[in-house]
């Protein structure tokens, strides 16, 4: 496995990029188990890696993923006969609808669907969260595996959108990296959570100003 400086995001192979990352998720508590899945392509290539259909995203190595085709979904060397995610067409559509996205994070944080259960947007409470996330989108609920959940998400995507609550279901995280996406889902469900907890004192919260971030010299 290929490692990094101390304190780094793992550099390298991309399956263990995202097994760093599914690790992380979970002890996070933003998926349980086998629930949600993960992809990423190198910038520029019409292949992806996804995980297979019913793996721990807790204990990802190298096998847990197919190499997948994006262009007409085709699995590629695929010997071992894995089958991928049945989310597959999620992160499909997602690569097709955005190719400056290299990765997908989709998962199923409790807050955020708690709050979409109580027809409560997500606010933005902090400057992090403004930066990296910049806006929220969510698509009407569709049975998860359909190929509308994928369809739907993309085109919520389309406009530039790099995070999509799947009503009832989960959340899509997109970005550019592996490390970019993981981060994203992170704060997603931090505004999430701060969301509620305002809510819970009877208090909505505010959204941050979102004009700092029109100045060429904001950072996060």
């Amino acid at each position: 496995m290929s490692g990094s400086a101390p304190g780094h995001y793992p550099t390298g192979d991309l399956r263990d990029q995202l097994a760093h990352a599914g690790h992380a998720v979970v002890q996070a508590g933003l998926v349980v188990g086998s629930g949600g899945n993960l992809s990423a392509r190198a910038p520029g290539t019409d292949e992806c890696w996804v995980t297979a259909a019913g793996t721990w995203l807790d204990r990802l190595d190298r096998g847990s993923f197919v190499r997948i085709r994006i262009s007409d979904g085709a699995a590629l060397d695929n010997s071992v006969g894995v089958a991928p995610s049945s989310e597959l067409a999620l992160h499909l559509a997602t690569y097709r609808a955005r190719p400056d996205v290299n990765a997908v994070v989709h998962l199923h944080p409790q807050t955020v669907l708690l709050l979409d259960a109580l027809g409560e947007p997500v606010r933005l409470a902090t400057t992090d969260h403004a930066f990296y996330l910049r806006r929220v989108a969510t698509t009407p609920f569709v049975p998860p595996g359909r190929p509308e959940v994928g369809a739907d998400a993309a085109a919520a995507c389309a406009d530039g959108t790099n995070c999509v609550v799947l009503s009832r279901h989960g959340c899509s995280v997109i970005a550019d990296s592996v490390e970019l996406a993981h981060k994203r889902a992170f704060y997603l469900e931090e505004a999430a959570l701060l969301t509620y907890r305002a809510l819970t004192l009877g208090r909505p919260l505010p959204p941050v100003p979102m004009d700092w971030l029109r100045n060429p010299g904001a950072t996060a």
